[in-house]
């Protein structure tokens, strides 16, 4: 391919991506969905040469590096999504409950369905099992925030912070798991992991503090990208030495959105927080619009490498029914338990995504240790994967996990989902043309933007 028709191709995919996003405004319909379906259908339509040579593994390194980049920007927008308040606190310990103990006994729950399907394979064990449950089980907060705009707040707000909860938590359980898994008794790996959390939550808070001031003190132009590329730099250096990292993101993003709960008693002076009103606003909308990005060429670069053939699998198939039913059974017994009656459509609103994908990717293979780092040769002890999982099943999850989601915010708005699709596409009555509803989209965010302003300058 020639530079030209690789910028070209990346300009089609984004604007795609932001037709996909209206459509999913109208539709429900996730637009990974969409994204996905548009990197399989490159795959169907992509020249031969494509799938020969090492394009398979520059594809694949590509993959991995926007994934850990767009990692870091989910787990900043969603700590920048989380307002700490005395009276959210409530809904906020309850989020977090309900988030920590459905990942636990989903995760379990999947990798007890792993060992009796597959006992007895190459590899299959309760640890290896749990590698691949854990990103099965983990919420998709980028596919859940934009989506449940249309429900009551509280139950809007509770979407926003188990989510949240679930893409941290289940981050943090994901690589607990995978670097301690050479440690030989709880007492080895309790004190591993106190070390690790410990010395990574004092170069969080002393890193978020200090980041937070000099973010009140720049005034230059590119100083968000400035911020972006230290919290990178401090993620690799974390990730380098061992160490949790995505605690640094998530203190810095937390810290700076809740400067009033941070900065107390002497540090109270140093807080400027009405000076960060406008920098909070155009932080979060640059945040909004990297992780958009990466999470276009994420998903259409996943779609291109699915293997077609696992599609057609009746047992992967099935396999992942099963897993569904379990992690929506798990969902609605602890919903039932800590929330009551009134969990619909809270219950249906599990859709599985991005991290899901990059965690899978993350499994040592044997040619990388549990910290990431390349081996010299294959190493059978670094070695967490199994070949009886099937990659076909991922795709399945999200797949009708998603679906599931879309079918219950679409009931809960009172439409029927074959008007609701059937409109969209043919424009009903032909009121307006497509540019309509693009220019209608983009003049809705102007006045957003526009109300914003006459606020703060209220």
């Amino acid at each position: 391919m020639t530079t030209y028709e690789i910028i070209m191709g990346a300009s089609g995919i984004i604007i795609l991506s932001f037709l996909f996003n209206l459509l999913a405004k109208r539709t429900n319909i996730p637009s990974v969905l969409m994204l996905i379906l548009l990197g399989v259908g490159i795959q169907l339509f992509k020249k031969p040469d494509m799938t020969t040579g090492g394009s398979e593994e520059w594809l694949m390194s590509i993959l991995e590096i926007l994934g850990n980049v767009g990692l870091i920007f989910i787990v900043l927008e969603a700590a920048l999504d989380l307002k700490l308040k005395k009276e959210k606190m409530g809904l906020i310990g309850k989020s977090f409950l309900i988030a920590l103990v459905v990942l636990l006994v989903s995760s379990f729950a999947i990798a007890g369905l792993f060992l009796l399907i597959w006992n007895g394979e190459p590899g299959v064990t309760l640890f290896t099992s749990l590698m691949y449950a854990v990103p099965l089980s983990i919420m998709s907060s980028a596919i859940i925030i934009p989506s449940v705009s249309s429900l009551i707040p509280s139950k809007r707000e509770f979407m926003i912070y188990e989510s949240t909860f679930s893409d941290i938590l289940g981050i943090m359980f994901f690589y607990f798991l995978k670097d301690n898994k050479h440690n030989e008794g709880f007492l080895d790996v309790a004190g591993t992991v106190s070390i690790n959390i410990g010395v990574t939550v004092v170069i969080a808070i002393i890193a978020s503090y200090l980041l937070v001031l000099l973010f009140q003190k720049l005034q230059a132009h590119a100083k968000y990208f400035l911020m972006f590329a230290i919290l990178m730099l401090l993620y690799a250096l974390g990730k380098s030495f061992h160490l949790s990292s995505l605690l640094i993101i998530l203190f810095f993003g937390l810290v700076l959105n809740n400067t009033d709960v941070f900065f107390i008693g002497p540090l109270k002076k140093m807080a400027k927080p009405a000076k960060m009103k406008d920098s909070m606003h155009e932080l979060h909308v640059i945040t909004l619009e990297t992780a958009f990005v990466l999470r276009t060429f994420f998903f259409v670069i996943f779609g291109v490498t699915i293997m077609l053939s696992t599609l057609v699998s009746i047992q992967v198939a099935l396999i992942s029914c099963v897993i569904v039913a379990l992690l929506f059974g798990a969902r609605f017994i602890f919903l039932k338990l800590f929330i009551g009656k009134d969990i619909i459509p809270q219950l249906w609103i599990a859709p599985r995504g991005l991290i899901t994908v990059l965690l899978f990717y993350a499994i040592p293979n044997g040619h990388i240790d549990s910290h990431g780092e390349m081996l010299a040769h294959y190493t059978r002890e670094y070695d967490y994967t199994f070949q009886a999982f099937d990659s076909g099943i991922l795709l399945y999850t999200i797949l009708i996990t998603s679906l599931i989601m879309t079918w219950s915010l679409i009931m809960n708005s009172g439409g029927n989902v074959k008007d609701v699709i059937i409109d969209t596409i043919t424009l009903k009555n032909r009121e307006h043309t497509i540019v309509d509803h693009i220019e209608q989209s983009m003049t809705d965010e102007e006045d957003e933007i526009f109300t914003e302003k006459e606020h703060k300058e209220d």
